[in-house]
């Protein structure tokens, strides 16, 4: 349910930003504010666990992503709704990394790498069926429904985490006194990602440095950001350990595992978009249309487990899954607006296909080389570079679509001169068949004009959009040679075993 909160919002922003009267740049902070809380949360899982205990903090931020789901289905304004989209995503952060560890500790080592092939299903299922249930929803119901879902569903996992979850043997008698608070490192965090994620979502609407919040909070990131890396490495105790990265392996894995977060977040967010908003589909079309990468996901991430697991190296389904991506990105990119249907089949298989060869074996390659104690910060810095990838492909695939929609309609305004004589013939030819159907000559000519202009915005929506899959090819592309970071060693039973401990 976490990771379909990720996007099930996507097919509903038309909705909602016509509810609540917000442009849709305003209404995709509801998409951003989430992503943002994850991107803050999932590093620091690691020392919530130990500060609160695993099983307390896993059960609490049930409790908070339910509750904050029943009340963004109750906000009246788009601000309420995106303050308590936050709030989720602060519950929602923890949930993925912590049910990791509990999950992994169930199994023998010769059966996690198909386990964790299973559990990866979700990681990527999630996203890809968001949009298909809330197609859905919206269409049949109320938008307020696609958080409402979550609640009973939320209900019965904190009934089955109270009763069924264990406490490991040092959680009993946690000494919180014991344990030193990061506050400079978590603050500092807070600050530079949420001040960069504004930069990134309201720059261009704002004209980036002309804006004087936009240089203010721009000088913000860098002070947070900066902050924060010098403190993590200085520091006794650190919230996030990032003297981890010194590991080649890791900063490669981390890399391309944000350019995954990158692909897959932000093609999941410009699909629905485009397909609604220019090619008339319904929210329910739209979802269904994402149906065959989900569907494909589902069968492929098992057998990505099991090859894992009989010692097929990771860069090899890392070179795929690239491989994929980039065809995904550039067999989009060509779709007119007349596409049919089958012609994104092709393109949902290639995306569901190519992410479920990144998800798994990245991680696999993240911790190659740690000692086991680095293990779990390996582990969630890898996690929180797939959530920030995520959250700027969402930014950025915003703010680019909005750019190139503002440049593609200015040439294509350029084109129409009023000597044009093909111009001028679609006018009159538009206009008579209005006067045909009754309306008189100056209203016909004004709706001709209008139908035109409609044309034009439709065409350069189209082409925007075209150019943000073409963006997402070029960003894989670029990446590819941090492939060379990557060692080729695979781990032994033990070290998985390790990697599996340490997952939470």
């Amino acid at each position: 349910m976490e990771l379909i909160d990720t996007s099930i919002i996507n097919v509903a922003l038309n909705n909602i930003s016509g509810t609540l009267g917000a442009t849709l740049e305003d209404a995709s902070w509801v998409v951003t504010a989430y992503a943002i809380a994850n991107v803050i949360v999932i590093p620091l899982t690691g020392f919530l666990s130990r500060y609160f205990g695993r099983k307390n903090y896993y059960l609490i931020s049930i409790i908070v992503f339910t509750l904050a789901s029943y009340m963004c289905g109750n906000s009246s304004s788009l601000w309420m709704l995106v303050l308590w989209r936050f709030i989720q995503g602060i519950g929602g952060g923890a949930l993925l990394s912590v049910s990791q560890g509990i999950l992994f500790e169930q199994f023998d080592p010769k059966d996690k790498d198909i386990a964790g092939g299973i559990f990866g299903m979700g990681i990527v299922i999630g996203p890809t069926i968001g949009p298909i249930l809330g197609g859905y929803i919206v269409d049949n119901y109320e938008w307020a429904l696609i958080f409402d879902i979550n609640i009973p569903i939320g209900i019965v996992a904190a009934l089955l985490t109270w009763k069924f979850v264990e406490k490991k043997p040092d959680e009993h008698n946690i000494n919180r006194k014991a344990i030193p608070i990061d506050y400079i490192g978590i603050l500092s965090l807070t600050i530079g990602v949420g001040a960069l994620q504004y930069v990134l979502e309201k720059g261009q609407s704002e004209d980036w440095f002309q804006d004087e919040t936009i240089r203010y909070l721009s000088a913000a990131a860098i002070i947070g950001l900066g902050t924060f890396i010098c403190w993590e490495l200085h520091t006794k105790n650190p919230a996030i350990n990032l003297r981890v990265m010194k590991s080649r392996n890791l900063i490669g894995s981390n890399v391309l595992t944000f350019v995954c977060g990158f692909g897959l977040f932000g093609s999941v967010y410009l699909f629905p978009v485009m397909v609604q908003r220019v090619m008339g589909y319904t929210p329910t079309e739209a979802g269904l249309s994402m149906i065959p990468g989900a569907l494909v996901t589902i069968f492929a991430m098992p057998f990505i487990g099991g090859g894992l697991s009989k010692g097929i190296k990771p860069i090899y389904f890392v070179l795929l899954g690239f491989t994929l991506f980039i065809l995904h990105g550039y067999t989009s990119s060509l779709a007119t607006a007349d596409a049919g249907k089958w012609w994104f089949t092709l393109t949902q298989i290639l995306r569901g296909v190519g992410t479920g060869c990144l998800t798994v074996p990245l991680i696999s390659q993240a911790v190659v080389g740690l000692k086991p104690v680095d293990m779990p910060y390996g582990i969630s810095l890898n996690n929180m570079f797939r959530s920030l990838g995520g959250a700027f492909g969402i930014a950025i695939m915003n703010t680019y679509a909005t750019n190139r929609f503002a440049t593609h309609r200015s040439d294509l305004i350029s084109n129409l001169q009023g000597n044009n004589p093909l111009m001028t013939e679609r006018l009159t030819g538009i206009a008579q068949g209005m006067m045909g159907k009754g309306i008189n000559p100056i209203s016909a000519k004004q709706a001709a004009i209008s139908s035109l202009d409609y044309a034009v915005t439709s065409q350069a929506q189209m082409q925007a959009y075209l150019d943000g899959f073409q963006l997402i090819s070029v960003f894989f592309l670029c990446t590819i040679p941090f492939m060379l970071m990557l060692k080729n060693d695979t781990m032994d039973a033990e070290t998985r075993k390790q990697v599996a401990a340490a997952a939470h």
